[in-house]
């Protein structure tokens, strides 16, 4: 008597397929998401306000101050001895110029005073304090 051999089902999993839909997933992650947020350079937790008005950026000097006191004016580190010199050089460009402070909320208030000081003996009298909304 001969019996029928039963053919063996396949029970593995095309992975061919699979593989194509996670690089598809891994591609539309990778293109709508925001990496890195440029503008940032130190980390500072801003105090927050009720009312604030944006200040435009064509002609402004930006001073972030982190809660160690440690300064960067427009990007470049700077020491609190070094902030007036630097600042009498860079206010010789023409036009009117203002200085944006991004103090650290954890910050004592007098060291803020003390580099609003500075800035008004270097010949800068339009300062403001960025805030978040």
């Amino acid at each position: 008597m001969r019996f029928a051999t039963r053919a063996e089902e396949d029970y593995s999993l095309q992975l061919t397929s699979l593989i194509d839909v996670v690089f598809l997933l891994l591609i539309f992650f990778m293109v709508s998401t925001t990496f890195v947020d440029f503008s940032r350079r130190m980390d500072i937790l801003l105090p927050e306000s009720k009312k604030s008005t944006e200040v435009a950026k064509a002609q402004n000097f930006l001073l972030e101050v982190g809660v160690e006191k440690k300064l960067s004016l427009n990007g470049e580190a700077v020491s609190l001895a070094d902030l007036e010199r630097r600042l009498k050089q860079a206010r010789t460009k023409p036009g009117k110029r203002t200085l944006i402070i991004k103090a650290d909320k954890r910050l004592d208030y007098g060291f803020v005073v003390q580099i609003m000081g500075i800035s008004f003996s270097a010949g800068i009298r339009d300062m403001s304090v960025a805030v978040k909304e």
